[in-house]
Formats: C-alpha cells, sequence, structure tokens
C-alpha cells in the first residue's frame, strides 16, 4: 500500500466510528421501548441470495482463490450500499500451522456516520479450511453457507435496507476473517480476525453502546438458545432481542432457554475492549457442552441447508430492534 492511500485512510477513519469516549451507564447503554417507529421489511430472499453469492465463490479459507474472490465482493457490495469512504478493509497478517503468511481482512462499513451514538453488528467471513467432522475428505476446505455465509448474508441484507431507510442510530458492520482457521482444540488459533481488531482498533476509544455477533443463523431447524457469556456480558440486550422474536412469533427459533457458553468472538471483544457483545448462534445444549448442527465443519455445509425462514427470523428481530426499540 502506497503512503497517499494510507494517508488517505488515516484521515477518514474517523467518519467510520464516532462513538467513542465518554462513559455511559448500563441504563443508558441497554434502554429499549416500543417507538410505534415504522420498520423496514426483511427480505428473506435477499439475503438467501446473498449467501448464494458467497457460496458459488468456493470455499473462503485464507490463501483460497474463493477467499479472494470474496473479499472483493464485499467490498465492493457494502460500498454499494455504504460509500467508498465509509468501507474500511483492515489488512493483517497471521502465521499459518506450516509457518506459510496468511493474509487476511476484517471488513468494517459504517451507516449513519453523523451519529455518535452506536452499535456494532458482526460476524466472520471466512470458512473453514477443513471438514474436521465429515466422514470423508476431512482435509479438504467445506463451502460454510451456514458457517460464515449465513451471518454475512443477514448482514449484507440489512446494509442494503440501511441504504434505502437510513436507521436511526449509528451502525457499524465488521465481517472478522480468520474466525474458523484453528484445528479443534486448539483455540489460540481461532478468532484470527476479532483478535487483531481488539488488539488493533482502527479508532482508539470505540465505544459503542453494545454489539451482535450472528454465527450460524441460516440453517433448518435451527434453535438459539440464550447463550452464556452473552447472558453474562449484556442480559438486558438478550432479553429484549428474544422477547421481540417471542412478539413476532419466533419464539420457536428463539428459546426462553439457558444455552451453552460458547467461545466465539464475542468473547474475545467483551475480554480485551470491554464492548458487551452478545452472540446468537444455533446450538443444542448438552451437559457436555454445546452441541452443533450435523452439517457443522462438514461438506454438508452447503446452500441444501439454509432455510429462508430461518434468515427471516432473525432478520426481523433485528430490523425491530434497530428501527423501533433503541
Amino acid at each position: 500500500m502506497n503512503k497517499t492511500i494510507i494517508i488517505l485512510i488515516v484521515c477518514l477513519l474517523p467518519v467510520f466510528f464516532l462513538g467513542c469516549g465518554g462513559e455511559e451507564s448500563s441504563e443508558q447503554r441497554f434502554s429499549f421501548e416500543n417507538k410505534d417507529q415504522f420498520v423496514p421489511q426483511f427480505n428473506a430472499d435477499s439475503a438467501y441470495h446473498f449467501i448464494e453469492e458467497q457460496v458459488a465463490l468456493g470455499p473462503r479459507n485464507p490463501g483460497s482463490e474463493g477467499h479472494r474472490k470474496t473479499k472483493a465482493f464485499l467490498l465492493n457490495t457494502l460500498r454499494d450500499f455504504s460509500s467508498e469512504r465509509t468501507v474500511f478493509p483492515q489488512n493483517f497478517t497471521a502465521k499459518g500451522y506450516q509457518g506459510e503468511e496468511l493474509k487476511l481482512t476484517n471488513i468494517i462499513a459504517a451507516f449513519n456516520t453523523q451519529s455518535s451514538d452506536r452499535i456494532m453488528l458482526c460476524a466472520h467471513w471466512d470458512t473453514r479450511p477443513r471438514a474436521d467432522k465429515a466422514d470423508k475428505n476431512k482435509q479438504e476446505p467445506i463451502l460454510g453457507a451456514d458457517d460464515g455465509g449465513s451471518g454475512v448474508g443477514v448482514l449484507l441484507e440489512l446494509a442494503r435496507l440501511f441504504k434505502e431507510n437510513p436507521p436511526p442510530i449509528g451502525v457499524d458492520i465488521v465481517l472478522f476473517d480468520g474466525e474458523d482457521y484453528g484445528k479443534e482444540g486448539d483455540l489460540d488459533n481461532y478468532f484470527l480476525g476479532s483478535r487483531y481488531w481488539a488488539q488493533n482498533p482502527p479508532v482508539k476509544g470505540y465505544s459503542p453502546r453494545f454489539g451482535i455477533l450472528l454465527d450460524m443463523v441460516g440453517g433448518k431447524g435451527a434453535q438459539f438458545p440464550k447463550e452464556q457469556y452473552s447472558m453474562h456480558f449484556a442480559p438486558a440486550l438478550v432479553n429484549e432481542l428474544w422477547s421481540i422474536a417471542d412478539q413476532k412469533n419466533h419464539g420457536q427459533l428463539f428459546l426462553d432457554k439457558k444455552g451453552n457458553a460458547i467461545s466465539d468472538d464475542h468473547l474475545i471483544i467483551n475480554r480485551d475492549l470491554q464492548i458487551p457483545t452478545i452472540d446468537i448462534i444455533r446450538h443444542e445444549v448438552t451437559e457436555n457442552g454445546a452441541e452443533f448442527a450435523p452439517y457443522w465443519h462438514t461438506h454438508d455445509d452447503n446452500m441444501d441447508i439454509i432455510d429462508k425462514n430461518t434468515l427471516k427470523a432473525v432478520g426481523e428481530v433485528l430490523t425491530e430492534l434497530i428501527y423501533n426499540r433503541i
């Protein structure tokens, strides 16, 4: 990157994150009420299409052709919905298991940049470089329609809505890279993007009200119990979202039930930056920990398991929160 581009990015970064500094009480952060405001319709068909477009590019594991193409697709799509000046690629490198240099990119987009009152929505856009849970071809990368693709698809559809209907609060979308790189049992090599982002925040003191992480939010038969790290760090936000889901007849997906504590990008954000962040993540509760969908980390994580009704439920809950409850 040449010096001119670096200087330009540094000058523009304050545009992205205006919610910096200042202390808010918990009551202020998590103040919700039904304001009877207009809420645009979340289009599940559109979200599904955004997942299709990602999957069509192939596995998005670091270093792959699909990874390179998807980076360009995400940047171009978000710039269409926001602007060239409010979408920022945060490039960084990490070491792979074979000592190779992984070229990774977190992608950040800001909406309603005039507002200093902000929230953060996030997901990971990479896919797993190995199919640990598959019966065969375990060392081949997966397509990740749900695990990676669905969270991004929902956020891209929200970005499209934000262009047509500017949100009443500042919203920053952060797509993390390298979330799913680690091998089973090696948590130090998971969450590479959120670790880097937390250690190198694009703007010092970035302090949105809260964050919401989406992970595996598009599969058939999905259910979302209340993940326990989320309940520890931001119980009022969890309860508000699950209450909205119940009011919109999505209670069969958003279970009013204690979930497991799951290590995910939100744990890094909570621990390192103290930004209260929750995780909407598909899992089943077991005594031995969370159990994920049968297609998890296998080659069956493809478009066949994506359900528009699941996408609709997640999208409607988030749009109601953003446009009418904050």
